[in-house]
């Protein structure tokens, strides 16, 4: 965020949900690599906090996960939650702390929060009583099939990045979601090719498609059918990603897909 003034109002809009913030120091520098572990295994460490959630997403999670102390937040298991940049996170603690973290707004997003995103993210910190994720959105089918697995996925772009490193996504047996922003078509389908051409797609049980910000999700759809025959059941949601109504959804909870219903239920957290 740019100005302390937008950080404030979104600070305020937070707490009114019912939410003290611990930490409201205004940051007008990137951290290092080192020091946004250290933060974070901070937030870990802090016994008052319940919720550890990203002022805002953009570049350089990725360059943390070297420096981040795993077992000390599997000791230390909290709600974490942001998106975008941030997938590197919360699929990475979930693969190694076994922590269900949340695909959700981050404080930047709550300065004009609307009617929809705050009642998913509160669903989602109140334990999901309303299990179906997809409730309230407009789902459109591509591929039909009813399947359950691991939730995972994130931003496009950035979830690439970690392909061939220690730190890339287990899809194996996971319902995978995308979603991304202002990213050519072109730029789309070399991500999305990295994933076929390296096997990522071979056992994955469902594929959602979130917002493409300039991309049609059908053609967006139309990249993978034109590489692979697609064996599992692939929707499109347009409440995932970088939009005003956001779905809150939890990384590593186990999860059902229907494409008849249009339903995506938590089986298990």
């Amino acid at each position: 965020m740019k100005s302390r003034k937008e950080f404030n109002a979104c600070l305020k809009n937070f707490e009114k949900l019912g939410f003290p913030v611990l930490n409201r120091k205004f940051k007008t520098r990137l951290l290092s690599p080192k020091e946004k572990a250290a933060e974070i295994h901070a937030a870990f460490r802090n016994s008052k906090a319940e919720l550890i959630i990203a002022r805002r997403g953009g570049y350089s999670s990725m360059k943390a996960l070297p420096y981040i102390d795993y077992k000390l937040i599997g000791r230390n298991p909290k709600i974490f939650a942001g998106f975008s940049d941030i997938s590197t996170l919360l699929n990475t603690l979930y693969e190694r702390c076994n922590l269900v973290t949340l695909h959700s707004p981050m404080i930047i997003n709550f300065e004009k929060p609307s009617r929809f995103t705050v009642k998913s993210f509160l669903n989602a910190l109140s334990g999901f009583p309303d299990r179906n994720l997809f409730a309230g959105s407009r789902i459109e089918v591509f591929k039909h099939g009813k399947t359950s697995g691991t939730l995972k996925g994130g931003n496009l772009i950035t979830l690439s990045a970690l392909l061939g490193t220690q730190w890339e996504t287990e899809t194996s047996g996971a319902v995978v979601f995308f979603e991304d922003v202002d990213e050519k078509l072109h730029e789309i389908d070399r991500c999305l090719t990295h994933w076929i051409i390296a096997g990522k797609f071979k056992n994955i049980r469902g594929l959602i498609l979130g917002d493409f910000r300039g991309s049609k999700p059908r053609d967006v759809y139309k990249v993978i059918t034109e590489q692979m025959k697609v064996k599992f059941p692939v929707v499109f949601c347009e409440n995932i990603g970088h939009v005003r109504n956001k779905i809150t959804l939890p990384v590593g909870a186990k999860v059902e897909l229907d494409t008849r219903g249009k339903t995506l239920l938590i089986k298990k957290i």
